[in-house]
């Protein structure tokens, strides 16, 4: 369940459930950092969701997520710092996760004994990881994103995420018309299950190719619902209100209904 608020653009966020920590090997800052700026912001929650670690074959060790053997470290520290902060903030503990369909079982069986409260949908590759390329690259190929498409709608399918991360993240550099095409059954998919869909505050605050006009645009013309996500690899995303501005503008241009909170 989800609730709805108007508000205006100097109010801080509500929540953010898309924040990370070093063991995705890419983010800065120490947990304890990351709540306490939450707090600064006025946030009411906050939601831990580092890049999940994968069980896959061989002994392959990804670059940018968490190992399996770090993962009994995170839920520890997230759960230590709920309880120390309660009084001052709702924190839950999540995974950003990938749906790669020959390894999904594996990590379900593989996170299940921890607790994880919510996992949200980052597909950063498609094809899985091993062999597949990263959606983030520039690409003019239409199988390529229509595949990209089809991942991202199987996994909403399954009913394991609570909302959709920069779903705008495959970079396609074809025509708009072939985008918007490919793009549609996502959000039609997103909107018949109800799954927010994820307004990026580190691709607009860093200048990268996402958030997607055109994706944004044809979200709101279909009425999808989106999310604010802040997607914090340091303490300071937590806490930017120039991006969060540009964010709620970029929402309020596009027609959409945007999320406050979550009840997780």
């Amino acid at each position: 369940m989800f609730f709805m608020k108007k508000r205006e653009e100097t109010t801080p966020l509500t929540a953010n459930y898309h924040t990370h920590t070093w063991r995705c090997k890419h983010a800065k800052g120490t947990e304890r950092e990351y709540v306490e700026t939450a707090i600064e912001a006025g946030m009411k929650i906050l939601g831990f969701s580092d890049h999940t670690p994968y069980p896959f074959p061989g002994g392959y060790c990804s670059s940018f997520r968490m190992e399996v053997d770090k993962l009994e470290g995170y839920v520890t520290v997230v759960n230590d710092l709920r309880r120390e902060y309660a009084r001052d903030i709702e924190i839950h503990l999540g995974l950003e996760t990938e749906y790669y369909p020959a390894y999904f079982e594996d990590l379900l069986r593989l996170i299940e004994p921890y607790g994880i409260e919510y996992m949200l949908l980052g597909q950063h590759f498609i094809r899985n990881e091993l062999g597949g390329s990263y959606n983030g690259v520039p690409s003019s190929s239409v199988e390529d994103l229509r595949q990209y498409a089809s991942e991202l709608c199987e996994a909403m399918k399954t009913g394991r995420f609570l909302y959709l991360a920069h779903p705008d993240l495959f970079h396609f550099t074809g025509s708009r018309a072939v985008y918007e095409q490919e793009m549609k059954p996502v959000i039609e998919t997103a909107n018949s299950l109800n799954i927010p869909l994820e307004i990026n505050l580190l691709g607009l605050g860093t200048g990268r190719h996402y958030p997607n006009e055109a994706f944004w645009k044809l979200a709101g013309k279909l009425g999808a619902t989106a999310v604010i996500g802040c997607d914090a690899h340091n303490p300071e995303g937590l806490n930017n209100p120039a991006v969060l501005a540009a964010g709620r503008k970029l929402a309020d241009a596009s027609g959409l209904k945007v999320v406050d909170s979550f009840t997780i």
